[in-house]
């Protein structure tokens, strides 16, 4: 069988990949969801100590986990679910204020200034604009009439 006759895909050039990876990063937070990620990872992971030391800590390490998982949920949401991109902005800043009081000062600060500046990129991130359309004619076409400007009297 030939092979150009087949219905085989071809395969991607790394350009083409890039590309790709290009337009999907523009068209959503995408830096503003990876800081929120980091911050929620690692506000979650400093309560996750070995179980000696988890004994030790008690109750109080739980809410160092879930706020945890809710920021990295929050990032998650801005990168696959870009319309909600100003309410994961606002929970993440929530999240990351309360991480200071409930979790070992949010992380060592660490994880709640990351969530802070995370959050507000991901709630002041907008959509770029779509490309407008050329008033140019088409080749070989004749321009439109424009009429001759109002005189005010």
């Amino acid at each position: 069988m030939d092979r150009s006759t087949s219905d085989a895909p071809t395969p991607r050039t790394p350009r083409h990949l890039r590309s790709t990876w290009r337009r999907w990063r523009k068209g959503r937070p995408f830096w503003g969801g990876l800081v929120t990620v980091v911050a929620g990872a690692e506000i979650c992971a400093l309560p996750l100590a070995p179980l000696k030391i988890m004994l030790e800590q008690g109750i109080a390490g739980i809410p160092s986990v879930l706020m945890g998982l809710v920021m990295v949920v929050m990032g998650l949401t801005a990168w696959f679910a870009p319309q909600y991109r100003s309410l994961a902005g606002v929970l993440t800043v929530l999240m990351a204020t309360a991480a200071l009081v409930m979790s070992n000062l949010g992380g060592f600060l660490i994880g709640t200034a990351l969530g802070i500046v995370g959050g507000a990129m991901t709630f002041a991130w907008t959509p770029a604009p779509a490309p407008l359309p050329e008033n140019d004619p088409a080749p070989g076409a004749e321009p439109l009439p424009q009429s001759p400007p109002k005189e005010i009297r």
